[in-house]
Parts: structure tokens; C-alpha cells; sequence
């Protein structure tokens, strides 16, 4: 604790180290084009969502109120929501509530940042500690209403456009320039920057400049009591009305070539070219809706799957709550998670929460979320072949999904929320007083 008073030339240590090392008491966190309050799984709604709740909630029980300020997407929504004691969603009037997609979104900074303050400018100044944001729109705000109330800004990408376009999927539109600048400049304008990966945390500092000292890496969470092994694979696929003896190859997430939903399918086929004899017990879910890119075509991995001639084993479900959504992950053999690029990939952490291996890409935050050869496989590029080979491995031995599954719910283990939000609010402190030196260096 010393070092950082003597880094700071501070005469009387008690008082000051006191105040140095206080945790904010109230954060506003910024999250422009995803609400709380949506499913993920539909429209921009995914990981990002449940982050935020989840990280919120977990801060409200170690003392730090969290407000949310979100666009308001229906005039039914009231002002002001209470999501849990010490949790508030704000909603804040910011372009029309209905069809207006991501990309349109920066058009209305303007009017989001004007609700934000007006929000602000009917509580005492000093009312919030910090500003928590969200990618790189809310970050944008972040920046202006860190400015306007002297608070340190704390900021999340979660995803990165110079990261996306690197390895952008075949038909994928690639990250306009407009944000790529406006990443660069919350990257130069936060006092913490918070990565979800230690490779996240070296393309920030490689893509965007970031100086390193502001990076801190924190895990995301996945919540352990929801996500559990529960009572088995046999009585969730009970439940959910499938055949108990069946390969059960897993897709859940919002459908977009980012996701690369086409490479499963495309590795069934070449697995049932292979062993014909397996069509009878072979079953694949796709849990999900389309979502950007995506978008244009919702239709298009139903038609993929007919040109494959494997129309007759893929279930296409719509997105599901997270009550049924861990249901779907117990019921699986094996997650599939071809994805091109994944800041983190928190549905790898749930699914093994739930006791299912994964197979996935080995890209972004997946590298950490999957053990290699003992909670699941990871498969160099996008090669259907090489998804197809791991498929039959599953196939050919029962037993090895039984035996990555319960490695993989004890690896989740160490990816508590609790964990997450403790180290969060450490963030926070180096934050602030990340911040306190910037001000009295300015006006020293």
C-alpha cells in the first residue's frame, strides 16, 4: 500500500492512503445499444448483456450501487427500472424505439449523452464516483460525461474493430472507420481499460496503442447456480423431448457469420459423407436468432442445410431464456463454437458449467475458456474437416463426453462472478486514483 502514497509525495500518508483506497460507492455504467433487461440471443443482445448484469449485481452486494443507463427501445418501458437492490436501469429517450439497428446507433450519441445528463443534473454533484462503459457507443458518452463530472472512466470493449476486421468470416461486412477512431480516442481518454484476456489486453496495446500500465485483465463469470450440472444429460434431454442415445452437437448463440454456424453444418455433412450409418442417432440444435450481418439473410442456414441434404437432423430453436438455455447446454454431447473471433466466449464457460465439453475455434478468449484435450477440443481455422474428425471422436467413444463433461463443470468452477466483480472494483480503485494524480499533475 506504501508505494503508491510515496508515488505520490504525499506528506501525511494516514488521511490520504484512507481516501486513496476507498472503493466508489455509486458507478454509472454505460451499455447505448444492449439493455439489461433483453434476452440475449436475440438481436444485439448476447455475452455483453449478461455480463453486465450479472457484474452489476455482484458489485451491489460488495456495497457499490450500479446505475444503467441504456436507449430506451418501447415507450413502455418505464424511466427507471430497480433490476436488483443497489441495481437501476435507466432508459434513456435517444432515436425511435423501434428498427433502429447497431450500425445506426451513433447517430444518436448526441441525444443519449443529452439523457445521461439530464439524468445527472438532478442529483448532487459528486453523485457518481465513476463511469463504468460498455463498447465502444457507450464509451463515447462515457468519455463526455467523465469530463463533465470529473469521474475516472473505466472502459470494456468487448469486442475491437481492427480485431474483427483481421479475421473477418467470408460474406461478413467488415467495422467501419468511423469506429475504429472512435475506439482509438476512448482508449486514449479512459484511466482503466478493462480486457477480458490476456490476448485481448496485447491487441489492445498492439492495435489501439493502449499503454499497457492502464490494462487490467479480469475474467468474465458465468453464474454457477444457474448454470449447473443439475439432475444430468438424461433428464434434460427428458425435458426438452429428446432421444436419449443420440450425437448431440450443440450450437447456441445469435446467428451471423462472425459465429460461423454454417462451419458445424457444414462439418455434419462431411461427417455423415463419411459414416452414413450414424444419420440415425445424430441430432443438431441451433439455439439462436439472426442478428447483424445475419440479418440480411435469417433464412440462409436453413437453406444451407437443405443444400447439404441435412435438413432432417438440424433443429433450428429459437433463442431461449437462460432457465432452458442451461437445459440445452446439459442435454448436449459436445458445444460447437466455430466462431472467427471471441473476446471471450462466455457461452464455452456456461456450457461447461453445465457439464459439457466444448469444441471450438481457437480464437480471441476461447484458449482460456476451454482447457485443450481435457474440457474439449480446439480446432486450428475454420477447416469443416477438422470439426467433422473431433464429431466422430464424440461419436465413437459415448463415454468421452461423460468424461470431458465433469472436467469441464470443475474448470468452470474457478470462473465464479463473485471473482470477477471483487477484481472489478479493484479496477475501479486503481481508477481513481489513476485519476486524482492526472488532476493534481494538471493543476501542479
Amino acid at each position: 500500500m506504501s508505494h503508491y502514497v510515496s508515488r505520490l509525495g504525499l506528506r501525511s500518508a494516514a488521511p490520504s492512503r484512507l481516501r486513496l483506497h476507498r472503493r466508489p460507492r455509486r458507478v454509472a455504467m454505460l451499455s447505448v445499444h444492449t439493455s439489461p433487461l433483453h434476452q440475449p440471443g436475440t438481436g444485439d443482445a448476447g455475452g455483453m448483456n449478461v455480463y453486465i448484469v450479472e457484474l452489476a449485481q455482484r458489485l451491489a452486494a460488495i456495497n457499490i450501487e450500479v446505475e444503467i443507463f441504456t436507449r430506451a427501445t418501447t415507450a413502455a418501458l418505464p424511466p427507471t427500472v430497480e433490476m436488483a437492490p443497489g441495481v437501476t436501469v435507466r432508459h434513456v429517450d435517444a432515436g425511435p424505439y423501434e428498427g433502429l439497428a447497431k450500425e445506426e446507433l451513433p447517430a444518436q450519441l448526441c441525444a443519449f449523452t443529452h439523457g445521461v445528463m439530464q439524468a445527472w443534473a438532478g442529483n448532487r454533484p459528486g453523485h457518481y464516483d465513476l463511469v463504468h462503459s460498455h463498447y465502444w457507443l457507450s464509451g463515447h458518452v462515457g468519455w463526455l460525461a467523465a469530463q463533465r463530472w470529473g469521474a475516472p472512466l473505466v472502459h470494456a470493449m468487448h469486442t475491437m474493430a481492427k480485431v474483427k476486421n483481421a479475421n473477418l468470416a467470408a460474406g461478413d461486412t467488415p467495422e467501419p472507420a468511423a469506429r475504429v477512431i472512435g475506439e482509438t480516442q476512448i482508449v486514449a481518454a479512459a484511466d482503466r481499460l478493462i480486457a477480458n484476456t490476456a490476448e485481448e489486453s496485447e491487441e489492445l496495446v498492439r492495435h489501439y496503442h493502449a499503454d499497457p500500465e492502464k490494462v487490467a485483465v479480469v475474467h468474465p463469470g458465468v453464474n454457477l447456480d444457474r448454470f449447473s450440472p443439475g439432475d444430468g444429460r438424461a433428464a434434460a434431454r427428458a425435458r426438452l423431448g429428446l432421444p436419449q442415445d443420440a450425437l448431440i452437437p450443440l450450437f447456441a448463440g445469435r446467428i451471423q457469420p462472425l459465429k460461423a454456424p454454417d462451419i458445424l453444418l457444414r462439418a455434419v455433412a462431411v461427417l455423415l459423407d463419411e459414416r452414413p450409418e450414424l444419420r440415425s442417432r445424430l441430432l443438431v440444435p441451433v439455439v439462436g436468432g439472426p442478428s447483424g450481418s445475419g440479418l440480411a439473410k435469417p433464412e440462409g442456414l436453413q437453406k444451407l442445410a437443405a443444400r447439404l441434404g441435412i435438413a432432417d437432423v438440424v433443429r433450428f430453436r429459437p433463442p431461449v431464456g437462460q432457465e432452458q438455455l442451461a437445459d440445452w447446454f446439459r442435454a448436449a454431447s459436445v458445444l460447437v463454437m466455430p466462431s472467427y473471433s471471441e473476446s471471450f466466449g462466455l457461452v464455452a464457460i456456461e456450457a461447461q458449467a453445465a457439464g459439457t465439453p466444448v469444441l471450438a475455434a481457437a480464437v480471441g478468449g476461447l484458449p482460456v475458456a476451454v482447457r485443450d484435450g481435457w474440457t474439449g477440443f480446439l480446432v486450428q481455422g475454420h477447416q469443416p474437416a477438422a470439426y467433422a474428425r473431433v464429431l466422430r471422436d464424440f461419436a465413437d467413444n459415448p463415454e468421452l463426453s461423460a468424461r470431458m463433461g465433469a472436467a469441464a463443470a470443475r474448470h468452470a468452477q474457478s470462473f465464479g462472478w463473485d471473482t470477477a466483480a471483487a477484481a472489478t472494483a479493484d479496477v475501479y480503485m486503481a481508477a481513481a486514483q489513476a485519476h486524482r494524480r492526472r488532476v493534481r499533475s494538471h493543476h501542479g
